[in-house]
């Protein structure tokens, strides 16, 4: 595999902690990086990701899609010195966050009200 093929990538966690550098081929998928990122979950953090699922990657603004390659992706990469740098946003599940909260299922009242001063 020729050495352009191949681009360093670091994943900037929410407190600035940094996972990587990694080498990855620029036929390497974002799911495949978001797995790697969740296997490589630094102990001992407050937020913690369960799956691929619940990782979005950003890198220049843009939430990368998991179908996408490096090198579908690597003109909006944020190119640096030490390679690539992509921030982590770890969002559980909308599943587990709806059970947690309580539903009011009362009707709600419509109330309207006009002041003419």
């Amino acid at each position: 595999m020729p050495e352009e093929d191949l681009v360093d990538i670091k994943f900037r966690l929410y407190d600035g902690s940094d996972i990587g550098p990694f080498r990855y081929s620029s036929a390497a998928t974002v799911d495949m990086l978001k797995q790697r990122v969740v296997s490589d979950w630094p102990k001992g953090k407050t937020v913690i990701p369960k799956s691929a699922n619940e990782v979005k990657l950003i890198s220049s603004g843009k939430i990368l899609e998991n179908n996408k390659t490096v090198g579908q992706c690597k003109v909006p990469f944020g190119e640096t010195a030490g390679g690539v740098i992509m921030h982590v946003v770890v969002q559980p599940s909308l599943a587990k966050s709806k059970a947690e909260k309580k539903v009011d299922d009362s009707p709600k009242k419509v109330v309207c009200s006009c002041s003419i001063l």
